[in-house]
């Protein structure tokens, strides 16, 4: 059985090579969007107090002490001035996104927020710091500025501290995964002319 070919194969082949240009396109556009929109969850989350609906652990009362006592009232977790939640970027590379905290990112006096992000995502081992008598005596008056009685202490002139952990990036990230599929197949056929979205 012979194969006879009709109508016009060039136009066909050049309707599929700018369609493949238009699928690529699509695909990058809707990349682009989900990441810009799992930016906007988690920024969000920080600004809510709930990454990914799960509310963050408030700050100790000697932590709010110390803000007043630094000039800064507010009581949220993670946003003394909002470095943390500004640093939050996007990176796409390809077919691939990274949201999150850059290497590079740094806090208005140097300090590296990738390592501030990591402190806070999974929280601290417990950090021994040898006490002065200034230090003493700053502790008691955050004691005090809290409302907390101070107490003279053990005698051994350390104080033992731990960060503990506050997510705010696998929440917003596991929220996020529901329904992520469903929404990126939308973009693209929103970007084809297919529906989607709107």
């Amino acid at each position: 059985m012979a194969v006879s070919r009709t109508g016009d194969w060039a136009r066909a082949r050049q309707l599929l090579e700018v369609g493949a240009s238009r699928l690529e396109g699509a695909l990058q556009t809707a990349l682009r969007q989900e990441a810009h929109a799992l930016r906007n969850e988690v920024v969000q989350g920080l600004t809510q107090q709930a990454p990914g609906g799960e509310p963050l652990r408030p700050p100790s009362p000697l932590t709010l002490a110390a803000r007043q006592l630094a000039g800064f009232n507010g009581s949220k977790a993670l946003l003394v001035s909002g470095a943390l939640r500004n640093s939050i970027s996007i990176v796409v590379e390809g077919d691939e996104a990274f949201i999150g905290v850059s290497r590079a990112a740094k806090s208005p006096d140097g300090e590296s927020l990738v390592d501030v992000a990591q402190l806070q995502e999974y929280g601290g081992p417990p950090v021994v710091i040898p006490m002065t008598p200034k230090m003493r005596r700053y502790l008691f008056a955050l004691m005090r500025k809290a409302g907390q009685a101070p107490t003279g202490g053990n005698g051994r002139g350390v104080v033992v501290t731990q960060t503990p952990a506050r997510p705010f990036l696998r929440p917003a990230f596991a929220r996020f995964r529901q329904g992520a599929s469903r929404r990126f197949l939308a973009r693209v056929a929103k970007e084809l002319g297919l529906g989607g979205p709107g």
